[in-house]
Parts: C-alpha cells; structure tokens; sequence
C-alpha cells in the first residue's frame, strides 16, 4: 500500500490520537462496574477482573511488543497492537457474557503498547523541531484519555447500552488500520539479533505475579497465601530473569542500557509521578462524590463529578505544546523537575484546602498540569542516551515502569481509604484523616520523583547515540529523514 506525503502535523496527529484512544479504553469499563454483576451475572469480585486483565496483559505487551517494534518494524508492530486490541473490542460487543467480556478486555490490553511504539515512530519520522512538541503530545495521552474517558463512558452507557463501549472502541480501531498504513512509513531503523522467548516468558511471570497482588491484595488480604506465594515467585523469576539478561548477546531487556544513569534515574522518576498522577484521581473522585457529612465531600451526582474532572485532561492536552517549547529550551532535566515540583507543592496545599468545588477542581488541574509536564520530560529523557535501535525498547520500558507506579499508587491508596474510615447513613467512606494522609502521600511520591530527577547527569554528559551525533535532552531526527533533506 503506497504511503502518502504527509505533513509532520498529521502524523503527530494520528499517533497522539492513537494513544488517546488507549487511555480511553483502559478507562471504559469503570463507570459500568456497579452494574456489570447484574448485567452479566456474576459477582462483584469477578467484574473486577474486567479492570485486571487489561492492566496484566498491557504490562506485558509494553515490553514485549516494544522489543519486536526495534527488532521487526515499529510500524508492523503498531500495527499488530491495533488489531488485538480491534478485535478485543469486538470480542466483547458481539459475546455479550463474561467470558467473552474477560478475553476482549484481555486482548484490549495490547494497545498499551501503542504510546512507547508511537513516540519512537516520531523520534525517526518528525524534524527536530517538531519532537519535542510531539512527544510532549503523545505523554499527555495517558491523563487526558484518563479524565476524558470517565464522562464519556458514562454518557455512551447511558444513551446506547454498554456495548457501545466497545463497538466505538472496534471502528476507531478499524479507521486507525486503514490511516496509518496510508500515512506513515515503516522505520528503516532495526535492533539485528533473535528473539529472547525465554526471558519474555520469564518477564511475563514476573510482572503478572508481581502485578496481581497488587491489584488483588485488598481483596485477597495482604497477608494471604495468594499475595506472599505470588509475590515469591515473582522474586525468584526476577533473580533467575535478571543475569540471564545480562548473559544473551541480544536480550529482551538490554540491563546495561536501562543501568545507565540517564535512563536509571529517569525510570526511577518516573514511578514516583506515575504514583502521584494516578493518585489524584483517586482523591478527587472521592472529594467530588462523598457526603458532605464526611467533613471534606461534595456530594455531586456521578455525571458532575465527571464533568468537574474533564478541566484536568484538557489542562494536559492544552499545555502540551508549551511542554514541548519547554523541553527544546530547557531540555528534559528540568523539565522534568519543574514538573514534579508543581504535583508536589499542590499536594502540600490541597491537605489543607478542599472545601470547595474550585479548590478541588483546581487542585486535580494544578496536578494535571505537572503530570504533563513532567510526562513529556521522561520519554526525551530515555530517547536522549537510548540507542536509535533500541528506541521503542526503551520507551516501553519506561512505560512499564509508569504503570506499575499507577498500580501501587492504586494499592496503597486503597489501604489508607480502607483503614482510615467514617460511617454515614450506615456506609462506610474514607475519612477525612484518610484525605489529609493520602495528600500527604502524594507529597511524599512527587517528591522522591524530583530527588530522583535531580540525580540526572546534566545536559552535555550523555553518550553518544549509534548514529554518531550528540544525544542531548531531545534526540536528533533520524538518519534517514536527513539523507532524505540532502537529496532534495
């Protein structure tokens, strides 16, 4: 199929809509679990599994899928995501059961891997002008799918059933297929070697075991068989996972490249703001939807408090472009820093003022805002010192590590709400002491994200990229786009 010429705004613009997408579906399902258990008959415990699936299979596809990206073709593999997650979608409109419903939203968990593929497809393809801005764009999907996603379910259940869910996810997933082989080319730029299947099945164990307490653990115990016998066995896979790696000559995970300073600390970081991103969703819909007799709620309706959340998405989605100016004057360092410093300082102010609707909707914005911030930072950061044959590994990994800071942060929030509590009307809510501390949580996490930020080698120390040029803060535009402008 013959790929057009496009401008550079076109392609930021169907791969930042592809990760918007994305976000949106990780989001679909959580405004229809008060009544899926009716709708499918089952249990509440088991609708909960709707939300598992696609956080375990979207941890492992990151990785996985993002080595192939370097080793097979980063478009192939977009691609390839798009269409397990298109046919996921499917799956679960046309089965109309639970099982049905379990193996879509499994399936659907590949097009997480669509964001770390989608911002190395941009460091081949854009100028080195346009990066930053792009990357900037791509990164701000994840809260702006997140914050839009909520009302949007919401209104898509209401006015046409809950599989409109997933029909709407199946035909953008279908227009998607037919735009991006027609638009963008497939990279020239490859990672040589063979697949590492055993340290991809070894990988896979540890992160499903590792994960699953983590999104079970309220609910299993923390102390149960099921949560110490998996997280054991996550540990001794990662042991037996980790020298492996560093013995194969061509690795799932290239350890020496991740070790690396500029990519240590940066991931690190990244954990940290994941955390304190996802932690403000958590706080604000609690804020925004408890009774008031709580001592802190506000008492919306469900379909408010949605439309009270949507200021933040758009918040990320507006500033994106002057994350990118801020990324080509400052580079991604303090960009970085700048970022987590807002989420931190926002946190310290909202312990002590949430009475008010403005206050918490400006508080989930000011927090917004430096998840957007600092999200922009961490991919032109990991892309600065990565080699160009190991770009969308190395994204994808970044990715994982953001996630598994959203799933904590989900996992220790859930604890401090359940075991800081206040009866209203015979229900039991989160406390306002419950409030005060995960506030407080989310000064801690967004500040160990800006420790480990400024332990960053500054600009001017980073290794040279395999093409030979400086790697910087923002990487340089690929090999190909250059001979291309000689040419010409």
């Amino acid at each position: 199929m013959p790929v057009l010429r496009v401008p550079s705004w076109l392609t930021m613009a169907i791969l930042t809509l592809c990760g918007m997408v994305v976000s949106l579906q990780q989001t679909l399902v959580i405004p229809l679990l008060p009544d899926l258990p009716a709708i499918l008959d089952v249990s509440a415990d088991d609708a909960s599994w709707l939300v598992t699936a696609t956080l375990l299979t979207g941890a492992v596809a990151t990785p996985i899928v993002s080595r192939m990206a370097d080793m097979y073709g980063k478009r192939r593999m977009l691609l390839l995501s798009l269409v397990v997650m298109t046919v996921g979608s499917l799956i679960a409109a046309i089965g109309g059961n639970f099982p049905a419903m379990l193996i879509g939203r499994a399936m659907q968990g590949f097009g997480a891997a669509l964001i770390p593929v989608g911002m190395s497809i941009m460091r081949d393809q854009l100028p080195r002008e346009k990066l930053a801005g792009g990357i900037a764009l791509m990164s701000a999907t994840l809260g702006i799918g997140a914050a839009l996603g909520l009302p949007l379910s919401g209104v898509l259940y209401s006015a046409f059933g809950w599989t409109s869910l997933f029909w709407s996810t199946a035909l953008v997933g279908a227009f998607f297929l037919i735009a991006i082989p027609l638009t963008l080319d497939e990279s020239s730029q490859r990672s040589p070697g063979r697949f590492d299947v055993l340290g991809a099945l070894l990988l896979t164990v540890v992160l499903v075991a590792l994960l699953l307490p983590l999104s079970k653990g309220a609910t299993w115990g923390w102390t149960s068989g099921q949560v110490i016998g998996l997280t054991a066995l996550s540990l001794v896979c990662l042991s037996v996972w980790v020298p492996l790696q560093l013995r194969m000559r061509d690795p799932m995970v290239n350890l020496r490249t991740a070790f690396k300073r500029p990519i240590l600390f940066t991931n690190v970081s990244s954990y940290f703001v994941g955390f304190g991103m996802f932690l403000n969703g958590l706080v604000t819909t609690q804020e925004l939807q408890v009774p008031a007799d709580t001592g802190y709620g506000l008492a919306l309706p469900v379909a408010v408090a949605g439309l009270a959340m949507v200021p933040g998405g758009l918040m990320m989605l507006a500033f994106s472009p002057i994350s990118g100016r801020m990324l080509n004057r400052w580079g991604g360092k303090p960009v970085l820093l700048i970022g987590g410093t807002v989420m931190a300082l926002t946190y310290l102010w909202r312990m002590f003022d949430n009475d008010v609707l403005w206050q918490v909707m400006l508080g989930n914005m000011l927090v917004s805002l430096g998840s957007a911030i600092a999200f922009a930072a961490m991919p032109a950061l990991v892309m600065a010192t990565a080699p160009r044959s190991e770009t969308a590994s190395a994204n994808g990994i970044n990715a994982l590590v953001r996630s598994m800071g959203t799933s904590s942060g989900s996992a220790v929030v859930a604890l401090v709400f359940a075991s800081l509590t206040v009866t209203v009307d015979g229900v039991v809510f989160p406390s306002a002491q419950a409030m005060f501390t995960a506030n407080g949580l989310g000064v801690a996490v967004c500040a160990a994200g800006v420790l480990m930020g400024s332990l960053i080698p500054a600009r001017g120390h980073h290794e040279k990229d395999d093409d030979g040029t400086s790697a910087g803060n923002v990487p340089a535009r690929s090999a190909q786009e250059a001979q291309e402008k000689v040419g010409s």
